[in-house]
């Protein structure tokens, strides 16, 4: 009876799924023009015998009218959009767009899905064994390599999609972010993103006579001289809380300044190499002047804000929130300690160490997946064009456009900018172009981004910067060891897919 049950349950489910992938119908009202003959009564006069007579004629007539002729009942493409902007305002926004493009294309349904970025994963998997993946994903950059590897992106969508769009409009750093190295084909569309940089209390720092915090050397410097300058407690607000993936977003171009990668040119791992080992060193000794931990990403905002620290790692996220203060849990905003905080708040996107000197920050893409309706990459272009600005007007600080035709437009699409310099709004605009993450290293296989990815997803980083820094419990040196014997798991587990 038990097993009865599972086959009728099993039978029940294909059923619906069948059902729900089948194309709907739309039955479309087409306006035409047509002749029709019309007879109708005129009054005429004429003059009969030097006297003039009225009387009724009916004359005949030809006409063109408009009538509607309701059409045969068509199949409906539906094409499924899931987004990570899912905030309501911004579901509200791309609902918005989609129902411009559908107004014009009245045979096409598009479905916005909010979903969340931590799950994009898990979600895939379930939509993939389910055989209904999705057409459209936005999703971060170091998805994609995952996802190519496990073959579920229509490279060949993407590069059509992208061509129709014009490729010369393209800024150059994200189309490397988003080839394929196992195929040399762009695996999803590039669509937005943000820049990472040290912002810091340009004022004090010009007061103290300490240079910008760009070189480790100069970072240092400012670590111990900042805690009790003015009303500063701390110098620095420092990713290190094990749970937040803002502690790896940190310490990766930390990492890379100092030329230190989990593979090197022949595809070994290197993660306990003397540059990573000197990396985590760098990176945690900051604790010395930073909040105590564990931190991430609003703890530091905060304390800034309120005028408690002179430097944090943020993205460009942080512009609108330097002026009015940034949200709080319970409602309201932080109160800025800091007159023209914003005007007195330097940008340093670049980091420059012993080996090297590497920029941060985040692309964020377009991806169409496997068996989606061809129609998809129409829908992708119109998202990237007409309805372009309406999503970048969303939060232009955090989204800044891969389009160089875009560039004019999002600077004017928020006040907000006018509180910054000229320099700082161009640096942020081209910064895809020095843009580094150890993901995009072009010699990377798939497998092996596959595997950054990885690292990144399992927040390996965030836990022995958490070990090494607050708890004690590990070294540089150990903590390397560590990471090393980790991410061998990882790609031995990644080549045997």
């Amino acid at each position: 009876m038990r097993k009865v049950s599972f086959y009728l349950l099993t039978l029940l489910v294909l059923v619906l799924a069948l059902a729900a992938c089948q194309p709907e119908t739309v039955e479309v009202t087409r306006i035409v023009t047509q002749t029709e003959t019309v007879t109708e009564q005129v009054e005429v006069t004429r003059m009969i015998e030097g006297e003039s007579v009225t009387e009724m004629v009916e004359v005949t007539r030809v006409v063109e009218v408009e009538v509607e002729v309701p059409a045969e009942p068509t199949e409906k493409t539906v094409v499924e959009f899931w987004t990570t902007d899912n905030e309501e305002d911004r579901v509200n926004a791309y609902e918005a767009v989609a129902a411009r493009y559908m107004e014009m294309h009245p045979e096409v349904e598009i479905r916005i899905v909010p979903i969340e970025e931590g799950g994009i994963t898990q979600r895939i998997a379930t939509a993939q064994a389910a055989n209904r993946l999705p057409d459209i994903v936005r999703m971060g950059v170091e998805r994609v390599a995952a996802f190519a590897a496990d073959g579920i992106l229509d490279e060949d969508a993407a590069m059509a999609t992208i061509d129709s769009i014009g490729l010369d409009d393209f800024r150059a750093g994200p189309l490397v972010m988003v080839t394929d190295p196992s195929t040399g084909n762009y695996a999803a569309v590039p669509y937005d993103g943000w820049i990472q940089a040290i912002w810091y209390r340009e004022d004090i720092f010009n007061d103290a006579g300490l240079n910008a915090p760009i070189s480790w050397d100069d970072i240092n410097a400012a670590c111990d001289a900042l805690p009790g300058t003015g009303n500063l407690l701390y110098a620095i607000g420092l990713g290190t809380d094990p749970g937040q993936n803002y502690g790896h977003q940190i310490f990766e171009q930390v990492a890379i300044s100092n030329n230190a990668w989990p593979f090197d040119a022949d595809g070994n791992v290197t993660m306990n190499t003397p540059e990573m080992i000197a990396a985590l060193q760098f990176y945690t000794d900051l604790q010395r002047c930073a909040l105590p931990g564990p931190q991430y990403w609003r703890g530091s905002r905060e304390s800034y804000e309120l005028d408690q620290s002179g430097m944090l790692f943020y993205s460009t996220y942080i512009m609108d929130d330097l002026v009015d203060g940034s949200g709080l849990d319970g409602g309201g905003n932080v109160e800025i300690a800091v007159e023209n905080l914003a005007g007195n708040t330097g940008f340093a996107p670049e980091m420059v160490g012993p080996n090297g000197s590497a920029s941060y920050g985040q692309l964020v893409t377009l991806g169409i997946m496997q068996g989606a309706d061809p129609v998809a990459q129409d829908v992708v272009k119109f998202f990237l064009t007409e309805g372009y600005q309406d999503i970048l007007a969303l939060a232009p600080f955090g989204k800044v456009p891969v389009l160089k035709s875009a560039v004019d437009g999002w600077m004017s699409s928020s006040d907000y900018f006018a509180n910054y310099s000229a320099e700082t709004l161009d640096q942020i605009a081209n910064g895809y172009e020095t843009m580094q993450r150890w993901l995009f290293r072009p010699d990377y296989s798939a497998a092996q981004r596959a595997v950054i990815g990885d690292i990144e997803g399992r927040l390996l980083i965030p836990d022995v910067v958490s070990k090494i820094a607050l708890e004690g419990t590990m070294t540089p040196e150990t903590a390397a060891q560590f990471l090393q014997e980790q991410v061998e798991q990882l790609y031995a587990d990644r080549q045997s897919e």
